[in-house]
């Protein structure tokens, strides 16, 4: 399977907008190379300002750029974007509604090498508590693409987490992205598997193997957390049973947003894969989502226990 790293194509179609709308700005804290701004950068050096290591700040200026009819796009690190602008996009961002887009990479473990104080693992958790923040975490590039297309015509502040090591490309060019509503990629009777961003992919593929041992687990990309899709969750409770997977901390993320809504509407037994409780640690990115559970075997063990669990109830 083709892969590529979500924040590759955040960089491309950044370019691709620009030609189309000239409202768009962007803001970069002197990462423009990591975080692939710096192909805006050559495109469009005149509408590319780089703030130097100062994301407050720079969140503060998106801010302003945005009461002028701009439409800013603001990248960094998810750990600074979300740990230390932290008052700068719930007061200036968030509060007043304005129309910044914080475009964050390198989310998750999957930052790898760079360890735990790199490791944005709870970033999905701050941003959904922000009253009128929208929370997006594409699983591929071509979601990626579309998301942020989606975004720019989308009044209002998003926060859209991208990640660092190339992952599955699992859609084509025909799909369709909607800010709001999840995907289903996979039908199935005897659970459901939520997943959102890289996760999507190893969902799919325990999906596969559970298939040949006679479990039929339906799979749903959730790539908007906030507003999440309370139709697409309420389906998937008609399995019986629901596991989320996400690579963010249990605590706040993907599986708090479904089991939200899963205890209004529709209570079935619920199971959370993800970061439990601890930060993260040095490594590659293949070795810590093995150290940490992340893996489509451990999907497929999870949901196999869980699919038998609901049958002895």
């Amino acid at each position: 399977m083709q892969k590529k790293a979500t924040r590759d194509a955040y960089g491309e179609a950044l370019v691709e907008l620009g030609h189309e709308f000239d409202n768009i700005v962007v803001l970069e804290a002197d990462l423009s190379k990591s975080t692939k701004t710096e192909l805006f950068a050559k495109e469009f050096p005149e509408r590319f300002f780089q703030m130097g290591i100062a994301e407050q700040d720079m969140m503060g200026t998106a801010a302003g750029l945005a009461t002028c009819n701009k439409v800013a796009f603001a990248s960094t690190f998810a750990i600074f974007a979300t740990g230390r602008a932290f008052e700068q996009v719930r007061n200036s961002i968030a509060y007043p509604s304005l129309n910044v887009k914080i475009c964050a990479t390198h989310a998750g473990l999957t930052v790898g090498e760079d360890g735990g104080s790199h490791q944005a693992i709870e970033d999905i958790a701050i941003m959904r508590a922000i009253p009128n923040m929208t929370v997006i975490v594409p699983a591929d590039a071509t979601e990626t693409a579309k998301a942020l297309r989606a975004i720019y015509h989308y009044d209002g502040p998003v926060y859209l987490r991208l990640g660092r090591p190339a992952v599955p490309i699992i859609y084509d060019e025909n799909m369709n992205f909607q800010i709001g509503k999840a995907n289903k990629l996979q039908e199935g009777h005897d659970l459901a598997i939520i997943a959102t961003g890289i996760m999507v992919a190893p969902a799919m593929e325990a999906a596969e193997a559970l298939k040949k041992e006679g479990i039929l687990a339906q799979v749903w990309d959730m790539a908007t957390i906030k507003p999440i899709d309370k139709e697409a969750i309420r389906e998937a409770a008609k399995t019986g049973a629901i596991l989320t997977v996400e690579e963010h901390s249990i605590i706040g993320g993907l599986g708090s947003a479904v089991a939200e809504v899963v205890v209004e509407n529709s209570p079935v037994p619920m199971q959370f894969m993800g970061v439990e409780d601890r930060f993260g640690q040095s490594g590659t990115p293949d070795e810590l989502l093995k150290a940490y559970g992340l893996t489509a075997e451990n999907i497929a063990i999870k949901a196999k226990e869980l699919a038998n669990k609901k049958s002895s109830s």
